[in-house]
């Protein structure tokens, strides 16, 4: 029996131990999920960055890449994730001025058995993270934060989104 169907918890045996889910049964759907997250820094870090001034290079350039690279990598990372042939990882940041920082927003996309919420997670959380690491010169007090799943599609479950989903967007 895969899971424990008492809890729900469907990573967990009968008797309490992490297994990873048999999803050999399921049938391929095209599965989205939209991940967001916020850098949330001094005034004038933010204008150093959207200026190129940052001494480590282009931070928002390399956090793109670097959300792409960690998406491809999150079965590497998470213990029970299944390793997905994701047919598309994008990863947005956007300035915000009110926060003020950057907002970061990615998608993940794939035709598989089972859903990409940890991957738009991943690559949310790597993007915030190398933020913080190219600026960090400038500023060690940022903040990483809001990390969420916006929406996911696809699978049993079918859709699901975030209450105010569309709020806060890096592409908005």
């Amino acid at each position: 029996m895969a899971g424990d169907e008492k809890s729900g918890l469907t990573h967990l045996t009968a008797d309490g131990r992490a297994e990873m889910v048999d999803v050999g049964a399921k049938d391929d759907t095209a599965r989205t999920a939209v991940a967001a997250g916020a850098v949330t820094m001094a005034p004038q870090t933010l204008r150093a960055i959207l200026a190129g001034d940052a001494k480590k290079g282009d931070v928002i350039a390399v956090a793109r890449l670097a959300g792409i690279m960690a998406a491809k990598k999150t079965h590497d990372l998470i213990p029970l994730c299944h390793p997905l042939a994701l047919t598309k990882i994008a990863v947005d940041i956007a300035p915000d001025e009110a926060l003020p920082g950057l907002r970061v927003e990615a998608t993940a996309r794939v035709t598989g058995k089972t859903g990409v919420e940890m991957e738009a997670l991943t690559a949310v959380s790597v993007a915030c993270l190398t933020i913080y690491d190219m600026a960090k010169a400038l500023d060690k007090g940022m903040v990483i934060g809001e990390v969420h799943l916006k929406e996911k599609t696809g699978g049993r479950s079918g859709t699901w989104r975030a209450q105010g989903a569309d709020d806060g967007s890096a592409s908005g």
